[in-house]
């Protein structure tokens, strides 16, 4: 999501930023048995070879991912929370997430290589996979500066080629045909959002009551019609999901599956297409730029090259599909907020994103008074 703008990320933007940077001890509360998972590792993992390091990533992922480290080479493991987190029955599926990748290693959209799933709980206390480690950029910063215009047109034009690639992947090919239900996606979504808001409403926000009761009445198409093209959705789609090459502007792996399904493509790309229409200043977009100056493409032009590669059309008015994903950024804020409350996310950071939760949500009813 749109994620807001930590104080700690404000160096994060230079174009030499790389995924390798931000890792850390081992918390105490994920804190695995180094020789339980080396032994598993050489048992299931082709070439591994210890003595293992690991290290852990300070991202603020709810599935916390480690760098092990070996004499020979490092790998990537990504689990789900320690034993003694409470998880939601479906939450944390990273199952899923390895199952999503691992489909698209031999399609046009750059993922990870996975190596193993592990399901075993016995193991490590929890379960986990493990992936290559890629080596490149991760770009925090959606101005990018240090960057020629020539540059950051060039990493824009490799996102939209990435995300159409993504979309236009037939599931039914590569096994993954069952991946999501079928048919009424946005009302399915809309429900599931509305639940949660109201779950862990801390304050009413009158935008969000609004929107609840508005959305379902404006979708875009019937659900039930068959002609609506249904795809695998990332859920999460972003500039910092992204590895990026070392010098290129080539994507070498899309991280974070974790909100993936099958749904609508165009309710995935204006997730994407959200950085156009909020404010640097309060959340990682480009609202307001010069976007001329810096050779980043309007929204417009953004969204005409997304249909010419994927074939696809904007289907009813494009503030819906905007006013959606706020409406859904909202809700997952408020759960922020509703753990900071709770006391179980009572970082400095948490607090700053879960009061965002009204003005995306007051942002949201705007785009939603917008459509005809």
């Amino acid at each position: 999501m749109p994620q807001p703008t930590p104080p700690s990320h404000a160096a994060a933007g230079r174009a030499d930023y790389s995924v390798f940077v931000g890792t850390r001890p081992v918390t105490d509360q994920q804190r695995v048995d180094p020789d339980a998972l080396a032994a598993w590792l050489a048992a299931h993992v082709e070439g591994f070879a210890g003595p293992l390091t690991l290290e852990q990533f300070a991202g603020g992922q709810s599935n916390p991912t480690f760098k092990l480290i070996t004499p020979s080479r490092a790998y990537v493991m990504r689990a789900k929370p320690g034993p003694a987190a409470r998880l939601l029955p479906s939450a944390h599926a990273i199952e899923r997430e390895y199952r999503v990748m691992h489909a698209l290693r031999d399609t046009g959209v750059p993922v990870a290589r996975m190596l193993a799933l592990c399901e075993d709980e016995s193991v490590i206390g929890r379960a986990f996979y493990v992936m290559e480690f890629v080596a490149g950029r991760v770009l925090w910063d959606q101005s990018l500066p240090d960057m020629t215009r020539d540059e950051r047109a060039a990493i824009y034009d490799e996102m939209n080629r990435v995300i159409a690639a993504l979309h236009t992947v037939d599931p039914s090919t590569i096994g993954l045909a069952d991946y999501g239900k079928s048919g009424n996606y946005f009302a399915r979504q809309i429900n599931r959002w509305s639940r949660q808001y109201q779950a862990s409403e801390t304050e009413p926000i009158d935008a969000m009551q609004r929107l609840i009761e508005w959305l379902p009445r404006h979708i875009p198409q019937d659900p039930h019609d068959s002609a609506a093209r249904v795809s695998i959705v990332h859920g999460d789609y972003r500039l910092d999901n992204l590895i990026f090459h070392p010098r290129e502007p080539r994507v070498l792996a899309v991280l974070d599956w974790e909100l993936s399904t099958l749904g609508d493509p165009l309710a995935d790309f204006a997730y994407h297409c959200m950085a156009w229409h909020v404010d640097p200043a309060q959340f990682r977009g480009i609202a307001g730029l010069d976007w001329p100056a810096l050779g980043i493409p309007d929204e417009a032009r953004y969204v005409e090259r997304y249909c010419a590669r994927t074939g696809d059309e904007i289907r009813g008015d494009w503030n819906f599909y905007l006013a959606y994903n706020m409406f859904r950024i909202a809700a997952i804020l408020q759960g922020i907020m509703k753990r900071v409350v709770d006391g179980t996310a009572a970082s400095a950071q948490a607090l700053d994103a879960g009061r965002r939760a009204r003005p995306m949500a007051e942002l949201a009813w705007r785009y939603a008074q917008k459509v005809r």
